[in-house]
């Protein structure tokens, strides 16, 4: 089992930058792919950005503001956002899965944090 707790959200506003922390305890996350979602009122939760073995994924609403990374030794993986816009208002989830291969689908990941408000103002 692994267990996922998100920190760092907040109220910002626009042009803002924010660093959510997901820190997992119960097994090392080294060997596991991890993502960031997100889901906004009314809408689907969406794929973010993923990280696996060497290599990064990113929605692409979001590449080129939005960087995660991972810290082994912490067992903590990050989403770092810069350039904030309101329509990165939402809730975002950390979340885990085995194995290897990559994947954006919500329904392949095994592990979720709470989540952690993000708020922009125009």
């Amino acid at each position: 089992q692994v267990q996922l707790a998100e920190s760092g959200g907040g109220l910002v506003q626009a042009g803002a930058s924010l660093r959510l922390s997901c820190a997992a305890s119960g097994r090392t996350l080294s060997t596991y792919n991890m993502a960031w979602f997100r889901q906004a009122p009314g809408k689907e939760r969406e794929f973010v950005a993923a990280s696996n073995t060497g290599s990064t994924y990113y929605a692409d609403s979001v590449k080129g503001r939005f960087t995660i990374s991972r810290d082994n030794a912490k067992n903590t993986v990050y989403l770092q956002m810069i350039s904030l816009k309101p329509e990165d208002t939402a809730v975002y989830y950390c979340a885990a899965r085995g194995g290897i291969i990559y994947s954006y689908r919500t329904t392949t990941y095994e592990y979720w944090g709470q989540g952690t408000q993000v708020t922009v103002s125009s």
